[in-house]
């Protein structure tokens, strides 16, 4: 029987580079009361939310993608031809095929590195670089570029009260490459499928498609279901990343949550009972929830405003459709 020869990665994985994009225009909460009845204080005190950002017909998942890509690869040091791996992660790419990464990996002149699409909802972005640093380490790619975009105002109902303020558009990436030492931790991650109706599309695609219902499916959930989990649940899943890093919440020096809500990431840190010195990313203020574009468009900011500093040791947690979760410890860029 033949022997097959072992993979021959680097020792470890980390992040080598961030970069964001967020859609030229603003959208404060006044334009949601438009056809909404609801109030400005209303929507601050249940989300945290005074803007989002929406993308225009010109700024499609492509190319905010692409914008995101170029600024993570320039922050990493390296050139696009060095790219091995395109994943994206998204849910509002609506060609089902090809992979919205092949066009991404091709107009970025990455050359012909594999590419591929995910569907994990807002825990796309660690379920995305887990896989990046499983093909760095294996030794498959040198460097894979890890996506998470969304245009979830395509996927917003306007006239439901219950979700028409929370989502945004937006794309963050990042750039995973070969380490010396371990700067990305093991992935804790899973799924409660038996949760799934809790956040999902209002028909599929077909229904729609034969004109049942006539109005264009959108995302619905049950919020206080989604709350209520990602409070309790969501803080049980980071202690396990930090405990399987091998660290403690004192050793932290930030802490990047999903963008979902604002209640739900101060839930998390009085549960998690985080010092104070930990710098802790609310991004969501001004973006609004991105799904799987939250995580890195939280990173970018902290780093560019200085409120993180590069070799940083952060926590991040993704969590949302399906239900699905992914969390892990890593060292900032």
């Amino acid at each position: 029987m033949a022997k097959i020869r072992p993979s021959q990665g680097a020792p470890y994985a980390r992040i080598m580079g961030v970069g964001g994009y967020r859609p030229t225009r603003v959208v404060p909460n006044e334009v949601i009361l438009e056809t909404i009845d609801s109030s400005d204080e209303w929507i601050r005190s249940r989300s945290g939310i005074a803007t989002r950002h929406w993308a225009s017909d010109e700024e499609t998942v492509a190319m905010m993608s692409i914008e995101a890509s170029g600024k993570a690869i320039a922050d990493a040091g390296i050139t696009p031809e060095q790219i091995g791996g395109v994943i994206v992660s998204t849910v509002s790419h609506f060609k089902q095929t090809p992979a919205v990464a092949t066009e991404i990996a091709d107009r970025i002149g990455a050359g012909k590195p594999a590419a591929f699409d995910i569907s994990a909802g807002c825990a796309g972005f660690g379920y995305g670089l887990t896989l990046a640093k499983g093909m760095v380490v294996e030794g498959s790619a040198e460097y894979v570029l890890v996506i998470g975009v969304e245009r979830l105002s395509d996927l917003t109902d306007l006239e439901d009260r219950a979700t028409a303020f929370l989502f945004g558009d937006g794309a963050g990436a990042v750039v995973v490459g070969p380490s010396q030492e371990p700067e990305i931790g093991p992935t804790v991650w899973g799924s409660e499928g038996d949760k799934s109706n809790t956040i999902t599309q209002t028909v599929p695609w077909d229904d729609y498609r034969n004109g049942t219902p006539d109005k264009f499916p959108a995302l619905t959930q049950e919020g206080q279901a989604v709350f209520r989990w990602a409070v309790f649940e969501m803080a049980k899943i980071a202690q396990q990343a930090l405990d399987a890093a091998g660290i403690t919440s004192a050793d932290l020096d930030v802490f990047i949550p999903h963008q979902a809500n604002m209640r739900i990431i101060d839930s998390m840190v009085k549960t998690l009972k985080l010092p104070e010195h930990v710098t802790v990313a609310r991004d969501v203020e001004t973006t609004g929830n991105t799904s799987a574009a939250s995580i890195p468009l939280a990173m970018e900011r902290l780093l560019a405003t200085g409120q993180a500093k590069s070799g940083d040791t952060a926590l991040v947690i993704g969590f949302g459709a399906g239900l699905v979760y992914a969390a892990t410890v890593v060292t900032l860029p």
